[in-house]
């Protein structure tokens, strides 16, 4: 019920502003776009199967992309997702081979995951090593180590118990089901949680940040630990839909998760972004590269056309920062 009272001006309501309405859903636009795009260009795109294949191959990359979006909104960068995913899955294979428990295996490599990931954050706050190098350097190491395990030889035989997680139920990857499950829970914690409120603080400005009393270091630090703990469940994950421990896995994973982020609108700068976005751009790179595979085009092709798509995101990432 609304009162005009004299002399007070009645609260203006907002009025529909289509402008508005499409800069704000503009990724969902493109998705969209791209699925319309695809089903033009090949009568396979649109069956059930091709999209659930879709969805699974986006899985790995989205869960490695959630760690990714924390640790670039407080503006860091995390380039040894990759090598931690290959890690976590020799890893667990090898604790399976030995014949450990599943759970007890999964909890460790967790856990190793984990480990990596703060001794990053921790080499990046406390060393101030800029976190390009502290990453790069963990990166060389676990892809080391990865292949160290094995002398570079997968490992076969995991159990079925294990092996279950990269199943279906009904037709929907476990995976998948576990990205959605991670993504949801990611996006409330960002949006409602103290936590989530605290890491754009400091992204967006790490020194007034640290005057309005943040610990700066640890929230730092913190992003890099659960970038390591997703990268970790990807491996993991991986490994199961595998069946095997590749030491060579994850390669490249991490420009993925890169592209898929910035592409999703989260500033490279920090302090702006989210997991939704993320989300749908996980799924736009992948819907690209699944029409370039129906229309078999080329690997060499497909890698041009995505750098290109690589640039002109950030290009408009930066255009839009600018402009804010």
């Amino acid at each position: 019920m609304s009162m005009d009272v004299e002399g007070v001006e009645a609260p203006k309501t907002k009025k529909f502003q289509t402008k508005d309405f499409v800069k704000k859903y503009n990724l969902f636009f493109i998705l969209i776009g791209f699925f319309i795009i695809g089903s033009l260009l090949s009568e396979h795109f649109l069956t059930t199967q091709n999209v659930l294949n879709v969805l699974q191959q986006s899985s790995f990359v989205g869960i490695v992309a959630i760690g990714m979006t924390f640790v670039i909104l407080v503006a860091g960068i995390d380039l040894s997702v990759g090598a931690v995913l290959a890690l976590s899955g020799m890893l667990v294979s090898l604790l399976l081979s030995q014949g450990m428990n599943p759970i007890l295996a999964i909890i460790i490599t967790i856990m190793a995951g984990a480990l990596m990931g703060f001794v990053s954050g921790f080499l990046s706050t406390k060393f101030k090593v800029p976190a390009f190098i502290a990453t790069l350097a963990m990166m060389v190491s676990a892809r080391g180590f990865a292949l160290l395990t094995t002398d570079g030889e997968p490992i076969y035989d995991l159990p079925p118990m294990f092996t279950a997680l990269g199943e279906s139920v009904g037709r929907i990857p476990v995976p998948v089901i576990i990205w959605v499950i991670l993504t949801i829970i990611s996006a409330i914690a960002l949006k409602y949680t103290t936590f989530g409120r605290k890491l754009y603080a400091v992204g967006g400005n790490e020194e007034s940040a640290r005057l309005s009393g943040i610990s700066v270091e640890k929230y730092i630090t913190s992003t890099y630990l659960l970038s390591g703990v997703l990268a970790a469940i990807a491996g993991i994950l991986m490994s199961a839909w595998l069946t095997v421990g590749q030491p060579t896995a994850g390669q490249g994973l991490e420009l993925d998760a890169i592209a898929a982020v910035v592409i999703g609108g989260t500033s490279l700068a920090g302090g702006k972004g989210g997991i939704g976005g993320t989300f749908i751009g996980v799924l736009i790179m992948s819907i690209i590269v699944n029409i370039f595979n129906l229309l078999g085009l080329s690997s060499y092709y497909q890698s041009i056309f995505m750098g290109a798509i690589i640039v002109i995101a950030l290009i408009m990432n930066q255009y839009l920062a600018n402009k804010k």
